[in-house]
């Protein structure tokens, strides 16, 4: 790790990490961290604001959304999703928080909120579920979570540890550790703290208010029960698609078991409200057209996980057949041959990912690094600015323009990019290359090794 005593000055800006400590400082300043916990009505130990949790949200969820390959470009089930999210959102504790609901075009099973009531699913669930029921009770786990607090909760615990935690890591890299240092570059910063593991008190709640919410809001209690039984079901015929949602929601079969007792019990009276199977049929079925593409894009990740590229570009290269114009399995192929170092092939998938879907900026950031690999470091440059004028915020990218920067012998502006990235990123190979980069330049003196 760089020491910050070497580490070149910020001009007056605070890095996120800053913000994220003043924030608590701030808070327990003035407000002495006093909060009234919205669902239990009893007061809580809070060093987050809700003003806090909404710019949180806003700052990151753009970035983990194109992490997942941007919102789904079918517009009606966009609609649908965000329509039936807020008819639940509306009958819960908060209602009146800015809830956003989406599928994102990841191929893996999850759905994830942030603090301020942004909220996805990903392809991959959708295609597990049999009706709407099941969907509003995912949906409404998810709302739980925001309404709870759980996220503020869990960071308030960490700031009195004295341990921030922020989120600038990739979030490729920390999810496929095997081709880590290829993704460590392809796009979008991680959710970091703000969709870390949630405890399993945590997920009992959730599942409590997600029941008490969607059967306020007209939808069967049993899609609860439906739901647990798809999750417990794809654990053990596809656990690979399904990990990194229990990495955060930790699964048991005690949440299975206190949801069947609840519908059964409580929720006995509801049992005739609606499943609307074919409504969420009538709404999923140009996704369901392309179940088979979607499986082989997730039988393909699984293989680049297990560093078996070739076999991985059999199945994007299948899964092209089935749905050509597929931007996740686009992308995937790019990285995928990036990863052979077949980059100009890895600049032609991200070329044709990007006519695809020019609003989404992963493909810029795949495509500038198939370039940085071909040493075209001025079209690289294009790529990255292009990436950064749809997307802002992402210090993978201001590091790779520092790169880019570097190869044009444009020192100036290289050591411009590298100041700044080390303003955000003080660990890890790029921050390294960076680090060593202004040393060598003379900009900074390097650190004696008793001092590190």
């Amino acid at each position: 790790m760089i020491s910050k005593n070497t580490k070149p000055k910020r001009n007056g800006q605070l890095s996120r990490r800053d913000f994220i400590v003043l924030t608590g400082v701030t808070t327990i300043g003035t407000l002495a961290g006093c909060a009234t916990n919205p669902v239990t009505g009893k007061n809580q130990l809070m060093l987050m604001s809700e003003a806090d949790e909404i710019k949180l949200d806003q700052q990151h969820s753009p970035h983990q959304f194109s992490a997942d390959y941007g919102p789904a470009q079918d517009k009606l089930l966009n609609t649908y999703l965000n329509d039936l999210g807020k008819k639940v959102a509306g009958v819960s504790h908060r209602p009146g928080m800015p809830y956003s609901f989406r599928c994102v075009n990841a191929t893996y099973v999850n759905a994830y909120a942030f603090p301020g009531g942004s909220i996805a699913a990903t392809r991959g669930i959708l295609l597990s579920l049999d009706n709407e029921a099941e969907l509003a009770g995912l949906l409404g786990h998810e709302i739980g979570h925001v309404n709870a607090r759980h996220t503020a909760d869990r960071m308030t615990k960490t700031m009195l540890a004295q341990v921030v935690v922020v989120g600038l890591t990739a979030y490729a890299a920390t999810e496929n550790a095997k081709y880590a240092p290829l993704a460590a570059g392809l796009g979008g910063i991680g959710a970091g703290m703000l969709l870390a593991k949630y405890s399993r008190d945590d997920e009992r709640q959730a599942d409590a208010l997600g029941l008490e919410y969607m059967t306020k809001a007209g939808l069967n209690p049993a899609g609860m029960v439906g739901l647990m039984d798809v999750l417990r079901s794809l654990s053990s015929h596809k656990p690979n698609v399904i990990e990194r949602m229990f990495s955060s929601h930790p699964m048991s079969d005690e949440r299975y078991k206190t949801a069947v007792e609840a519908v059964q019990g409580k929720y006995k009276p509801n049992e005739n409200l609606p499943l609307n199977k074919e409504k969420f049929m009538d709404h999923t079925a140009h996704l369901r057209k392309i179940k088979g593409a979607v499986e082989k894009i997730q039988n393909g990740e699984a293989e680049m996980t297990k560093g078996k590229f070739p076999a991985a570009e059999q199945q994007f290269k299948q899964a092209l057949k089935e749905a050509p114009g597929d931007y996740t399995a686009l992308v995937m192929m790019a990285k995928c041959q990036l990863a052979q170092k077949k980059n100009e092939e890895a600049a032609r998938y991200a070329g044709e990912a990007k006519n695809i879907y020019p609003q989404e900026p992963q493909a810029y950031h795949v495509s500038g690094m198939a370039l940085v690999e071909m040493k075209k470091y001025g079209q690289a440059l294009q790529e990255f600015n292009a990436y950064e004028k749809k997307l802002p915020g992402n210090p993978n990218t201001t590091f790779y323009k520092g790169y880019t920067f570097d190869g044009l012998n444009k020192r100036n502006k290289a050591v411009a990019e590298y100041k700044n990235y080390l303003n955000m990123v003080d660990s890890g190979e790029m921050a390294e290359h960076a680090y060593k980069r202004l040393v060598e330049w003379g900009i900074i003196k390097e650190q004696s090794q008793q001092q590190k």
